[in-house]
């Protein structure tokens, strides 16, 4: 479930942002969907961070972007836990290029893990 996530926020990245991250890593924890997400500023991006007015224009640029793609992220977050998502929180760090999203959904979510030693498992985590 988590590399779903994590698959389905890149796909995202990708068309709604216009580059994906360089690195992406999901984790679900009870009722939260917690993704972090290294190396999302493009090129442009980098240079504007280099002043304190571009680190807001780069902040607010994609606080914006996200306003407009919300709903397609928590619909999708939805379909791949089975879990109504209630809200979704962010915040880009410009300086290190680091963005991170918490989903809350509506019930802990069970997971499926596989143990190297035998069958699958449900568990909350």
């Amino acid at each position: 479930m988590e590399n779903a996530i994590r698959n389905a926020i890149i796909k995202f990245e990708q068309e709604f942002m216009g580059r994906g991250p360089d690195e992406v890593r999901a984790f679900i924890v009870r009722d939260l969907v917690v993704v972090r997400l290294k190396g999302v500023l493009t090129p442009a991006e980098r240079q504007l961070a280099k002043t304190v007015e571009g680190v807001d224009m780069v902040k607010r640029l994609r606080q914006n972007l996200i306003a407009l793609g919300r709903d397609k992220l928590c619909e999708q977050v939805s379909e791949i836990t089975g879990a109504k998502t209630l809200a979704l929180f962010t915040d880009i760090d410009v300086q290190i290029g680091e963005r991170v999203f918490v989903f809350t959904v509506d019930r802990d979510i069970h997971v499926v893990t596989r143990s190297k030693s035998g069958p699958e498992s449900c568990e909350t985590r």
